[in-house]
């Protein structure tokens, strides 16, 4: 007996708006999702300006931001999960934006 697996799809990102606390993006599919910036803490500390500049990825799976080098993914939206980047590689990130020679 042969089973069909249903493959699941993950719905494009139509809309990104992101306030000082919240990042919320509208699907496709007419979904609504918003999570606390804090999950993201290169959006968290970057410039409202920075936070504006951003660009749908493909098709809209996901989420470019060039000035912070932050990618987040309509999945790891729908599904609930924060960002997986290290302290470390954060301290570093940060140490190189307000370091000597930082913008």
């Amino acid at each position: 007996m042969s089973t069909l697996r249903a493959e699941p799809r993950v719905a494009a990102i139509k809309t990104v708006e992101i306030t000082e606390d919240e990042l919320m993006v509208e699907l496709a599919d007419g979904r609504r999702i918003s999570v606390p910036l804090a999950w993201y803490p290169r959006l968290l500390a970057g410039t409202p300006e920075e936070r504006d500049s951003w660009r749908l990825i493909g098709q809209g799976e996901g989420i470019h931001w060039p000035e912070l080098d932050e990618d987040i993914s309509a999945e790891n939206l729908i599904f609930g999960q924060p960002s997986a980047e290290s302290q470390q590689s954060l301290r570093k990130w940060l140490a190189e934006r307000t370091g000597p020679g930082a913008r």
